[in-house]
């Protein structure tokens, strides 16, 4: 399964402004560790993170699930906005 398909598809699922997500993957020095950079809009940012980072936690915890599953690696999930 494709991480940051899965990501994407999640965060254009609750933020106001889809088209303004914008989801990638860096390169880590680590072999075992996925890197997802998360970029929306500063009104959908308390969103995408949630009341005590609950929204976000949960989309780790799902992410993280698949990466499990599918590569045995570990994802780290950063959000930031423009």
């Amino acid at each position: 399964m494709d991480l940051v398909l899965l990501t994407e598809t999640i965060i254009k699922k609750i933020v106001k402004d889809s088209d303004s997500v914008s989801v990638k993957e860096f390169e880590t020095e680590e072999e075992n560790i996925i890197q997802i950079e998360v970029i929306v809009s500063n009104d959908d940012l308390p969103i995408v993170i949630g009341n005590h980072g609950k929204n976000i936690n949960a989309i780790r915890t799902i992410v993280q699930a698949s990466s499990t599953i599918n590569t045995g690696k570990k994802v780290i999930i950063n959000v930031d906005s423009y």
